[in-house]
């Protein structure tokens, strides 16, 4: 529920470049590695802004040196400056995720 209401909040009340930093994380969390295969087309409708608007937020996390973007493939450079543009979009729900449940990536063993 925690996840759902600050998925909502985000969507409502944030600017779309903490928004997009936001989604860019909680892929980032489920995928092993820095590269997210998503493009501007899915991420437009996962975000639910036209295209153009979320090629210019790309651009701005791009050019802040969070991510590089190619076609159909986005991959994380700085997740601590990422994390830094979510703001309180992201952090609070998922830190409460991993309490409950545990982290979202496998745990390679020692």
């Amino acid at each position: 529920m925690l996840v759902l209401s600050q998925t909502a909040l985000s969507n409502g009340a944030y600017k779309i470049e903490e928004r997009l930093a936001r989604w860019l994380l909680l892929a980032h969390d489920r995928v092993d590695g820095d590269e997210l295969p998503l493009t501007h087309e899915f991420l437009s409708l996962m975000l639910a802004v036209r295209r153009s608007s979320l090629t210019i937020a790309t651009h701005m996390l791009e050019g802040a040196g969070m991510i590089r973007a190619k076609r159909g493939l986005i991959i994380v450079l700085d997740r601590a400056k990422l994390e830094a543009a979510a703001g309180e979009t992201y952090g609070k729900a998922e830190a409460e995720y991993e309490r409950l449940i545990g982290p979202y990536r496998s745990v390679a063993p020692a």
